[in-house]
């Protein structure tokens, strides 16, 4: 979905943020989750409130049994901000909250050195089809087919900044429910919030890129500080 000034990214390598039994520091935010996806890698995003636009992305890999922090920085949602995944609406610019997997990635620029997991160039013929009347909802297709409107797909090549890199987030992805909404990625920041995607600063875009790990199955996981939506219920 269309984007969203570009913020610092806080780096931070592989701080190990597990507190000893007893201990008085939080555990890391992975290990209060309900359930991080059964892999060894995970981003977090995470916003103060349903009605915010903008929070933290941070990404963490799980080592000797713990853990830890690889990255982390400032993150940009929709511009109506978030709701549940299971009841949000295609057009409304929310960003879906929930536990989801990250099919593959995509960039207008090459792939990062090192990068493991499926990257596909953008070319001029490459469309995400949001048309709910097609065979094609809720996919990549090249070149559009005949039953994807235009109109109600993106064409990808049009977003130089934003999808310069990118991963698909698996929303409403394996099994689409038409209505619920279609291309719905991490990406490189716009000038705004975003349609319902989630955005990072372009360096930051880059290095999970080069960071997700196909065998390691990386998820995502969307939610608020506190409440229905907490991440802590994913």
């Amino acid at each position: 979905m269309r984007p969203g000034v570009v913020v610092t990214l806080v780096s931070a390598s592989l701080l190990l943020l597990g507190a000893a039994p007893g201990g008085g520091d939080p555990q890391p935010l992975p290990a209060q989750l309900a359930d991080t996806g059964g892999g060894s890698q995970l981003i977090t995003a995470q916003a103060s409130a349903l009605s915010s636009t903008s929070g933290t992305l941070t990404w963490w890999e799980r080592r000797d049994g713990q853990w830890a922090q690889v990255g982390s920085a400032a993150a940009r949602f929709g511009a109506k901000g978030l709701v549940e995944g299971d009841k949000r609406q295609q057009g409304t610019n929310t960003t879906p909250t929930g536990l989801y997997d990250l099919p593959f990635g995509f960039g207008l620029q090459a792939a990062p050195t090192g990068t493991s997991v499926e990257y596909r160039p953008v070319t001029a013929n490459s469309w995400w089809c949001q048309d709910n009347d097609s065979a094609s909802y809720n996919r990549w297709v090249e070149p559009l087919p005949s039953d994807c409107r235009a109109a109600e797909s993106e064409k990808l090549s049009s977003y130089t900044t934003q999808y310069a890199y990118a991963l698909v987030i698996g929303f409403n992805y394996s099994q689409p429910v038409r209505g619920r909404g279609a291309g719905i990625f991490l990406h490189v920041n716009g000038q705004g919030a975003t349609a319902g995607c989630v955005s990072v600063p372009e360096e930051a875009m880059r290095e999970i890129v080069r960071w997700a790990d196909p065998k390691k199955a990386p998820h995502i996981a969307i939610g608020t500080v506190s409440g229905s939506t907490a991440l802590s219920r994913y």
